[in-house]
């Protein structure tokens, strides 16, 4: 899988991250924080212009973030009830959460920090009413951060992207597995602490 994402991203250069950043905000299952490492690798040995792989990864990072609120806003009833489902509840309750709870600050967490979350951050936000400037400040905060330290890191560690990319897809996994952990035991919490009805 690396090699063949390589090869792409060499073939392709900066339309295919802007394609990857595109698709991921969409939940479309891609590599794509390992094809922005890949070209920040690229732009250090000279194959690729540094500022235009940032650039392009940006664009693409933040039209996805503004196609996936739109859709959410438009299709507003349908997104609402494909996400209550309850196969998919229990999996876009944190990101319900960082839009509730967590408001601006749960959008720009969810770019890099929480990045698995994101795309259902945008359905949500757009289904939920969130308010689109307040989305689109903190989405494109957000994903400046997400692109300057993937890029960033290739660049700077051109020859170990691989390593790199298990890395940080294994802290990626595990931030997010420890936030469901967190809301799951808020939730218990709560629960715990309503008086209980006598009979």
């Amino acid at each position: 899988m690396t090699d063949t994402l390589l090869g792409f991203v060499s073939a392709y250069g900066v339309p295919a991250v802007l394609v990857f950043t595109f698709l991921s905000c969409l939940a479309v299952p891609v590599p794509t924080s390992l094809a922005m490492l890949a070209a920040g690798a690229f732009a250090a040995s000279g194959d690729l212009v540094l500022w235009r792989v940032a650039l392009a990864a940006y664009v693409g990072a933040v039209a996805g973030d503004q196609t996936g609120y739109g859709i959410g806003r438009l299709a507003e009833a349908r997104v609402s009830a494909a996400l209550a489902q309850p196969g998919r509840a229990a999996r876009v309750a944190p990101a319900r959460a960082a839009v509730e709870r967590w408001g601006g600050i749960g959008v720009f967490l969810s770019r890099w920090l929480f990045s698995p979350l994101g795309p259902w951050v945008n359905l949500l936000a757009g289904a939920g009413g969130f308010r689109w400037p307040v989305f689109t400040v903190w989405a494109a905060a957000g994903e400046a951060v997400w692109v300057a330290v993937y890029v960033g890191l290739g660049f700077a560690f051109a020859s170990q992207i691989e390593a790199l990319a298990v890395l940080l897809g294994n802290s990626a996994g595990l931030l997010a597995a420890a936030l469901v952990a967190a809301l799951l035991l808020a939730q218990l919490r709560a629960r715990l602490r309503r008086p209980r009805k006598r009979i």
